[in-house]
């Protein structure tokens, strides 16, 4: 089986997010944004998720929120749902033959019991500034993603 398929098994993969950051969790202190160790865990992440979901390593992975499903992965690179632009086949308006990912998002949050919810949460613009780093490493220490200024919780 491809790992890409893994895609279609949302809920395998929520599984497998809340133990590894449960398993990443003790080691907090040791995991720090900048460190030797932030390089070895974004080169692991580069090759993992660029398998599993053709990761563009932006540094601030919502996997979790979207259905597993990366919503950089968009030709606009839409954060918070899809265009307007959807075909009534589903598929995107900008490469034809291939499936609106936010559609993919959608149905695939779906069977996530503990993160399914998180798509109908408005998400804060991709920072930049994290592009190349570890998202594992970056989920570790929140003050790294601080919300934009103007944005409330």
């Amino acid at each position: 089986m491809s790992l890409r398929l893994l895609q279609n098994r949302p809920r395998v993969l929520e599984i497998a997010y809340v133990a590894t950051l449960g398993a990443l969790g003790p080691f907090r202190r040791w995991l720090k944004p900048g460190s030797a160790m932030e390089s070895l865990f974004a080169s692991g992440e580069r090759i993992t998720k660029g398998v599993m979901f053709d990761c563009q390593m932006c540094g601030d992975c919502v996997l979790h929120s979207t259905g597993m499903t990366c919503p950089m992965t968009c030709p606009k690179n839409l954060r918070n749902g899809p265009c307007g632009g959807v075909r009534q086949n589903g598929n995107c308006e900008i490469i034809p033959d291939m499936p609106c990912v936010w559609l993919m998002a959608w149905e695939r949050s779906k069977k996530m019991p503990a993160f399914g919810d998180g798509i109908q949460t408005v998400l804060t613009p991709v920072d930049r500034r994290l592009e190349g780093t570890s998202a594992w490493i970056n989920d570790l220490h929140p003050d790294i993603k601080k919300q934009p200024v103007g944005w409330a919780e």
